[in-house]
């Protein structure tokens, strides 16, 4: 006997596609791998096997600034903005960033300020931070150093603080792109940084000087404690919490993923002590031509995290492609062990939709959907997924009494196919094709 979700997949799509899409039922699915190399790179791991990426490259053409630097001496207000990089690890570029002027400039390096801008503003705000950078080792942390102490005192700022760099050479005008990070603009190698004083946040300065305070539970603090999730997280890139003989240098991308794992990791252990949604919920948000559709199903947590990258897009660059690239990642009741290859995304979405749940102390499976179109044409840094997904968890439910009107609801707010998303989806697989236990008592 056939099961109502496949009598309703039926008058959907053909009954072929239904028999093809049932054979996946008993297929342990972590992700559908995409025919991209781009989509699995992102521009970070040279899967090409070119020196530099071309369409990063191809992308920083379009990035374009009437900002004028002509000397490599630098006097402005930094928002308070530092970076750590990774190249080279565990030696590694660290330094401060600072605008070519003086006044308000905390919007330069707080995304959470930024939903509703446009990618150009973005890149604009971008460009100005002019990065200084030396060598440092991940364990200079242990001893310190002039710039290093600055470098912490600066993110311990909560607000702008005037400053001057001096550069060894006038900085050549890039941005620099990646799938995580927010873009980095101009650079050049340091040669002097001084700051005027800075007014700190005595809540993060607290959990700096806290030796023996682990720091994942100072990252937890600082968030109960209403502290932005990216100025924790350029703390934690400076190797500020944590015991006294483990504190290291950590890499701004990968304190981003960090912070995003730590927190979304605690909201969930708390969210499965409550009771399940008692309903299916649909919710939707459009930003910078970006899709979001997120399905919250009345069973215990999981999640999945699916994006599809229409051609044309920064990592689908074959406009003449005959289907976008799509990638997933999921987890079941009891997590994941491996990083997600659709990576930092995956952990961004996942705290916004455990944020929310957190809120309602209740829990639910997870499924999020996000289309990127042709709009899209820079990528921005997992700070878009994160804040866009917050949106859409923000706004008022569509509610349904089954799957099928859940799913249908949902197709209305994309452009995919349903029967696309579940050939990419475990958690709809299972929750089409897999029997419960349940039905076998009734």
């Amino acid at each position: 006997m056939l099961s109502s979700q496949v009598r309703w997949l039926r008058d959907v799509i053909s009954p072929t596609q239904v028999g093809e899409l049932a054979a996946f039922k008993e297929i342990k699915v972590t992700r559908v791998p995409s025919s991209s190399l781009c989509l699995l790179c992102k521009g970070g791991r040279m899967l090409c096997s070119k020196p530099h990426c071309p369409i990063i490259a191809k992308a920083q053409s379009l990035a374009r600034s009437s900002l004028r630097i002509t000397s490599p001496h630098i006097e402005g207000s930094t928002p308070p903005s530092v970076f750590v990089g990774r190249i080279g690890y565990p030696k590694v570029y660290i330094g401060p960033m600072v605008p070519p002027y003086r006044g308000d400039t905390e919007i330069l390096d707080t995304p959470e300020l930024w939903l509703g801008k446009e990618i150009q503003d973005i890149i604009d705000y971008r460009f100005a931070l002019i990065r200084g950078k030396v060598r440092a080792s991940v364990y200079d942390v242990q001893s310190g150093g002039r710039l290093l102490d600055s470098l912490q005192e600066l993110a311990m700022g909560k607000r702008p603080v005037d400053a001057e760099v001096t550069l060894t050479r006038v900085p050549h005008k890039v941005i620099t792109l990646s799938g995580e990070t927010q873009p980095f603009g101009p650079s050049a190698p340091l040669k002097s940084f001084t700051a005027s004083e800075v007014s700190v946040d005595h809540r993060i300065e607290d959990a700096f000087y806290d030796r023996d305070l682990k720091a994942a539970n100072a990252v937890t603090e600082l968030y109960e404690d209403d502290v932005l999730v990216t100025r924790i997280q350029r703390a934690f890139s400076l190797g500020m919490f944590g015991t006294a003989k483990r504190r290291k240098l950590v890499p701004t991308r990968w304190s981003i993923t960090a912070v995003d794992s730590i927190l979304s990791q605690e909201l969930i252990n708390r969210i499965k002590q409550h009771d399940t949604i008692d309903e299916y919920r649909v919710c939707s948000f459009t930003h910078l031509d970006n899709r979001f559709v997120a399905v919250l199903m009345p069973e215990r947590w999981s999640f999945e995290w699916i994006e599809a990258w229409f051609p044309g897009t920064t990592w689908n660059p074959d406009e003449q492609a005959s289907a976008p690239a799509m990638m997933g990642d999921w987890e079941p009741y009891e997590g994941r062990t491996t990083y997600p290859d659709v990576g930092g995304c995956y952990y961004a979405c996942r705290l916004a939709v455990a944020e929310q749940l957190n809120r309602e102390r209740r829990q639910a499976s997870a499924l999020v959907l996000r289309e990127i179109h042709p709009g899209y044409i820079l990528p921005v840094g997992v700070w878009n997924v994160r804040e866009s997904i917050r949106q859409t968890m923000k706004g008022e439910p569509q509610k349904f009494d089954n799957l099928q009107a859940a799913l249908n609801h949902a197709m209305m707010k994309l452009t995919i196919p349903l029967k696309k998303w579940i050939e990419t989806s475990e958690l709809l697989k299972r929750a089409l094709f897999q029997r419960k236990l349940t039905e076998f008592a009734a």
